[in-house]
């Protein structure tokens, strides 16, 4: 139990932090309290001694009895249930006209005891590890790609659209469409994107998700043989690819976009064409503060930034009674990273990914 002291300590400390610009709840996380334990310890103005954790609580009307308990277990125990989950027990125990207990307070009861283990040879349900984050200070130096269908006139026949977006500039580098999906063409669609963005002599990490079309061993020949550093999202998290995600929401949701299916795959390609000349062109990303993503591949947007910030400093210069706080921010955006690890850990992986 942490002492009035300590607590006096810990509330200046996070009143402090969120004087600075600190959020509460990313300020109290630091410490090792929750927001609303630090809203209890100061709803009435001082912090004094907290008597719930000594308070005397009456027990459960419905608790069960340790004799009970000891009778769920012994059923548990018998050798024709030795092998069996609550869910299967308590059925069983109904058809022989007998209730112990729900099957929730079996498994409580069995936890509670040390006993709710895996049977046989199964394992414990595990995490994946979360992929590896990569931190993008320049075009062509973090990619992802993915693969989306595409409806067509005919029900249940599609056409396959293949797309590579650069993570730092939103740029589209490379796409096409395929009637098919599958290694042999990713590895081709990959290649031309290499060597269209003059990547071959310093090659791109390249993230994706677990399809075969992106894992066969065609693609990952050709991705060792271009130099590519291979990235791929956990097993059904779409989370972990969130860049090619929202192109292709983007793209579907983009008005013109023919709801009822493409005719054929030529009229698939105009219509992509149409769209990636206005995604990296026109369309303006909030992400990195609306320039275009062909300007911040190729490096304009630090310029063009500036010039609005200048515009909005001579803004508020003429007229300082209508700017009640700073001006917009139009700071350039030195980095992105996909996948970004915990804050506590981000510069480490800084230095690596710059090593």
């Amino acid at each position: 139990m942490i002492s009035v002291p300590d607590r006096r300590k810990i509330v200046e400390l996070i009143k402090k932090a969120c004087n600075a610009g600190a959020r509460l709840v990313p300020a109290c996380k630091i410490v090792g309290i929750t927001a609303r334990t630090y809203q209890r310890w100061t709803q009435r103005g001082d912090v004094k001694e907290d008597g719930r954790p000594l308070a005397k609580r009456p027990e459960p009307a419905n608790k069960l009895s340790q004799q009970e308990k000891d009778r769920v277990l012994e059923i548990c125990h018998k050798p024709e249930n030795a092998s069996l989950p609550p869910s299967q027990i308590v059925p069983r125990l109904a058809d022989q006209e007998q209730y112990i207990a729900s099957e929730s307070t079996f498994y409580r009861v069995l936890h509670e005891a040390k006993e709710q283990n895996h049977r046989g040879y199964s394992q414990k349900p595990g995490k994946s590890a979360p992929p590896e984050g990569y931190r993008a200070t320049g075009p062509n130096q973090v990619w992802t790609w993915d693969i989306t269908y595409l409806h067509t006139l005919i029900r249940g026949m599609f056409f396959y659209l293949y797309m590579i977006v650069d993570v730092f500039s939103r740029k589209i580098v490379g796409w096409e469409v395929y009637d098919r999906e599958n290694s042999e063409n990713a590895a081709i669609f990959i290649q031309k994107a290499v060597w269209s963005e003059g990547c071959l002599i310093n090659p791109p990490v390249l993230h994706s998700d677990n399809g075969s079309a992106q894992k066969g061993s065609t693609l990952v020949a050709k991705m060792q043989d271009l130099g590519i550093i291979a990235s791929y999202s956990r097993p059904s998290v779409s989370n972990d690819n969130p860049y090619s995600e929202a192109l292709f929401r983007t793209c579907k949701y983009r008005p013109g976009y023919p709801r009822n299916g493409f005719a054929t795959i030529e009229d698939a390609r105009k219509w992509v064409l149409s769209f990636v000349r206005w995604y990296n062109h026109d369309h303006r990303h909030s992400a990195i503060h609306f320039v275009t993503a062909s300007q911040r591949h190729a490096g304009q947007d630090r310029e063009i930034l500036e010039k609005r910030r200048e515009l909005y400093e001579k803004a508020k210069s003429l007229h300082p009674e209508r700017w009640s706080s700073k001006i917009r921010n139009w700071d350039y955006i030195e980095e992105v990273w996909l996948n970004p690890y915990e804050e506590q850990n981000k510069e480490s992986f800084k230095l690596k990914n710059a090593a």
